[in-house]
């Protein structure tokens, strides 16, 4: 019986010495060559390009390109589009800045591997410095030959573009680039070459560039890159988007490092980490945005749902015009001896009931019935329809024109009653007797019939003094 042979297992060290070495092959692979500034580039100074890290493929070479507007006078372009290449094998490169002060300028650094492998940086902005003789402030530089685009002056996302130049100024085939500052620079593909009238000759490009994305279209031949100028352009969506050219590998805009002094670039691999803190921060922007949303939403809701059940609850509420303010009695009162409301009258200005004592003599109510008043004398005379009953007054009941009765007891006749109000304090001449007399109140005299005590006569004057002769 023959028996395959048998391995040891591998121990635990060797699978992870294994796995380790894995792992860095991987991290080595990934990793790729950045640039950086040694210095804050100065007008007419030395500025020095270092290169770091293992993956580039020398020889290297920067593509500076001015950026907005000329800080000189009178709109005088000075800066031209530079080309320079490193010498050999050399990561580091030291040339002359011949760009005026407060100018700006993008740079992309590329290798054998193609255009653009080291990534692009964002506008850098060149400092100050005692020398100015690099470059002249009076006369505007001019490109070995122009290009032109069409549509004119514009690039459309996923529209067909023409590029096109005069073919007698060109040296060679044309190139183009397309430069987008701290993203993703990368060539543009020449199609094939067509002659249109009053054009010249060109290409169609279809931008598969995203709406928004700032790009720099850079111009070249055989002279090197840059020898056409350049333009700045934003990427329109166009009347009629169209997105059919865009997929995960269309170049893009990331965001960089701040302009100015000395900041490093990575390549332009995509997925790099160098929008990280960005992306953080927005993420916590929109957080703190929807807490705050989500808060305000619920304190809006909680205010109009209180205001609806008070709204409810005054509808509820009978009006008392009386006890209106009985609420704010109860709650607000100065002590225990306080009105309960505030239409109470004090306790000795609180009316009393009277009460109508039974009556003696019925009859119905007619002038025959009333007892003339005392003759020669001023009086008032009072009439009403009768006095009700007293069992009425004190809460039994209200009987109208003799046709409603209490209940267990028959009705009372309603009975007539004169008021004499008397001027002189004498008892009123008696009426002739009847059958039924009637009720007769005597009242005091008014007031105004009281005469005052008369004023004292004035004593007489005392007779003179007479004198007698002597």
């Amino acid at each position: 019986m023959s028996t395959s042979p048998s391995f040891p297992s591998p121990s635990r060290p060797l699978k992870l010495s294994l796995f380790l070495y894995v792992l860095s092959q991987q991290a080595t692979s990934a990793l790729a060559y950045s640039w950086s500034f040694q210095s804050p580039p100065k007008q007419c100074s030395d500025f020095t390009i270092n290169i770091t890290g293992s993956d580039g493929r020398p020889p290297y070479r920067i593509l500076v390109i001015p950026y907005g507007a000329s800080p000189l006078a009178n709109n005088v372009e000075a800066r031209t589009i530079l080309d320079v290449p490193f010498d050999g094998n050399s990561a580091s490169l030291t040339f002359k800045l011949k760009y005026p002060e407060n100018s700006q300028f993008v740079a992309v650094v590329s290798d054998a591997s193609g255009f653009g492998s080291g990534g692009t940086s964002v506008a850098a902005q060149v400092a100050s410095s005692d020398d100015d003789s690099c470059f002249d402030s009076r006369t505007s530089v001019q490109p070995q030959f122009f290009f032109s685009i069409e549509p004119a002056n514009q690039i459309v996302q996923c529209v067909n573009t023409r590029l096109w130049w005069d073919p007698a100024v060109v040296q060679g085939t044309p190139n183009f680039l397309g430069v987008i500052p701290g993203g993703q620079s990368f060539a543009i593909p020449q199609g094939s070459l067509s002659n249109v009238p009053n054009q010249g000759t060109g290409f169609t490009w279809r931008p598969n560039l995203r709406a928004g994305t700032t790009m720099i279209l850079v111009g070249g031949d055989n002279r090197g890159n840059g020898t056409a100028g350049s333009s700045l352009n934003v990427v329109s969506a166009g009347i009629s988007p169209d997105a059919s050219c865009l997929d995960s590998s269309s170049p893009s805009s990331t965001p960089g490092s701040p302009a100015g002094g000395s900041y490093p670039t990575g390549s332009t691999t995509p997925g790099s980490g160098s929008g990280g803190g960005s992306n953080v921060g927005a993420i916590v922007g929109g957080v703190i945005g929807g807490l705050v949303l989500l808060i305000s939403l619920f304190l809006v809701l909680f205010f109009y749902r209180r205001r609806q059940r008070d709204r409810a609850r005054q509808r509820e509420k009978p009006m008392d015009l009386i006890s209106a303010d009985d609420d704010d009695e109860d709650e607000h009162g100065d002590g225990p001896g306080d009105r309960r409301s505030r239409n109470d009258l004090p306790q000795f200005y609180q009316p009393e009931p009277f009460t109508v004592p039974d009556p003696t003599i019925a009859d119905t109510d007619s002038l025959d019935g009333r007892r003339p008043l005392s003759g020669g004398t001023s009086t008032s005379f009072y009439t009403r329809s009768g006095t009700p009953d007293g069992s009425v007054a004190l809460g039994g009941g209200a009987s109208t024109q003799g046709t409603t009765t209490r209940k267990g007891a028959p009705p009372r006749m309603m009975r007539p009653v004169n008021i004499i109000q008397h001027d002189d304090a004498g008892p009123s001449y008696a009426s002739p007797p009847k059958d039924e007399e009637a009720e007769t109140i005597e009242l005091p005299p008014a007031y105004t019939a009281l005469r005052g005590a008369p004023a004292p006569a004035p004593e007489p004057p005392a007779p003179a003094p007479t004198s007698t002769a002597s």
